[in-house]
């Protein structure tokens, strides 16, 4: 690994650290407008092995949020798109892609004692379970990313245990779910802003019983895919901010 290419972060986090994180492996599901983030600060800060778990492909509609929607990237798999950029910015990571969809019928597909650390960057609450799951019975550490469509304030995310979130309704699902499932604790990045009703929103009759499509914004989703990989890396390499 190249000295230079990341000596700007061991100024902050010193030599020792930036070796456990080029020795560390990181499962990243979902890596779309969160995950995606998430994904680009894992590889600008060293982290050696990167496993991207998505089945979608790129969209033209991707493009107003998502780092790896690009012109030149649509049609192409997200994670096909991840990983080329993730090898431009260090050649050296090591980055596994998975083109699936996550949810209980493939997650026998995933050792989850390989990771050192898992970011739940997915929609879907039966995924999201099944990956918390995995990873608390394989004692790997993990951090989950709550509701950030419909929303246009990135200075409301928080990083907080999920019993102790509010507003977010989907937090408020998750904690149901956690609790019925005997999760004591699960490490989260929320926001309690209220969702914005997208202008020009469908109408769950027009939807046919189903959810509408989430408005969203290319500062929003970000930083939430910011903060999770913060706090992915500072318990990598066990640092304590001084208060």
């Amino acid at each position: 690994m190249s000295a230079e290419r990341f000596s700007r972060t061991e100024m902050l986090l010193g030599a020792e650290a930036l070796e456990k994180l080029a020795s560390s492996r990181v499962a990243v599901f979902g890596v779309g407008g969160v995950g995606g983030y998430v994904v680009e600060a894992l590889a600008r800060s060293g982290v050696g092995a990167l496993d991207l778990i998505d089945s979608d492909t790129v969209a033209e509609s991707n493009i107003n949020r998502q780092i790896i929607a690009l012109g030149s990237t649509v049609g192409q798999y997200k994670v096909d798109a991840a990983a080329a950029r993730v090898h431009d910015i260090n050649p050296d990571c090591e980055v596994t892609v998975h083109r699936c969809f996550f949810l209980p019928e493939t997650a026998g597909l995933f050792d989850f004692s390989l990771y050192d650390y898992v970011a739940d960057a997915i929609d879907t609450v039966a995924g999201k379970l099944q990956i918390i799951e995995q990873a608390k019975a394989a004692g790997t550490p993990v951090i989950s990313s709550m509701g950030a469509g419909n929303k246009l304030d990135p200075s409301r995310f928080e990083v907080a245990d999920i019993y102790a979130t509010s507003v977010c309704p989907l937090a408020k699902v998750m904690r149901k779910e956690c609790k019925a499932r005997g999760i004591d604790s699960l490490k989260v990045v929320y926001s309690r802003e209220p969702a914005i009703t997208p202008l020009g929103a469908p109408t769950d009759a027009h939807q046919g019983g189903r959810r509408s499509t989430p408005g969203s914004a290319a500062f929003v989703p970000s930083v939430a895919g910011l903060i999770m990989a913060g706090e992915i890396i500072k318990d990598l390499v066990n640092w304590k901010e001084e208060n």
